[in-house]
């Protein structure tokens, strides 16, 4: 159990950090430096930025849980 828990956490952590490299820069901070800051949005967030944020809200949730089940799972196997 605590196998295929470290390999959830492994692959979502893996999927967090390309989710979160894709999504576009607000504005400020380091995303300017980078030429995040050229672009301007015109009409707010397209459906594929709504879907893009959704799954990685989701993504993040199963990280969540996995961590609290992997933690549980280390303590009491000790």
């Amino acid at each position: 159990m605590i196998l295929i828990f470290s390999a959830v956490l492994m692959i979502c952590s893996f999927l967090l950090i390309l989710l979160v490299l894709m999504h576009k820069g607000r504005g400020g901070g380091l995303s300017d430096m980078f030429g995040g800051g050229v672009s301007s949005s015109l009409g707010g967030s397209s459906v594929a930025e709504r879907n893009l944020d959704r799954i990685t809200v989701g993504i993040a949730v199963v990280w969540f849980v996995s961590v609290i089940a992997l933690g549980l799972l280390l303590k009491v196997s000790n």
